[in-house]
């Protein structure tokens, strides 16, 4: 369980971050469409998680790992933009949220089940 300070830190970054992938940093997501699902501060407030979900890409790995590798230029980029409300900007890591890819291949079982059950019954 987070506490209060970690969770809010998480939402301040969620927040800044998101406007950043429209602006600041959309050139590190080559050309994909992302969204930021959620963000986890570690107990230390050391580091912070980003999990990013890349909507239909093949380039999705290269993203995350894009981003990760340009990670100093863009905690640089978010502690200018947060330095009112943070004084020490956490670590950054980016996962690939990929639950969204999860949920379509469970939908598409789903619907293989059900075509076969109609053709059976």
């Amino acid at each position: 369980m987070d506490s209060r300070r970690q969770q809010r830190i998480a939402q301040l970054l969620q927040e800044e971050f998101s406007k950043m992938l429209i602006s600041d940093i959309k050139s590190y997501l080559m050309g994909t469409f992302a969204t930021l699902t959620f963000v986890n501060v570690s107990s230390d407030l050391g580091i912070a998680r980003f999990n990013i979900s890349i909507l239909a890409s093949d380039k999705k790995q290269e993203v995350i790992k894009n981003l990760n590798d340009n990670k100093a230029e863009i905690r640089k980029i978010l502690g200018n933009k947060m330095r009112n409300d943070l004084r020490i900007i956490p670590d950054l890591i980016f996962h690939l949220d990929d639950r969204l890819d999860y949920v379509e291949k469970m939908d598409d079982l789903f619907k293989k089940i059900k075509e076969e059950d109609e053709k059976i019954g």
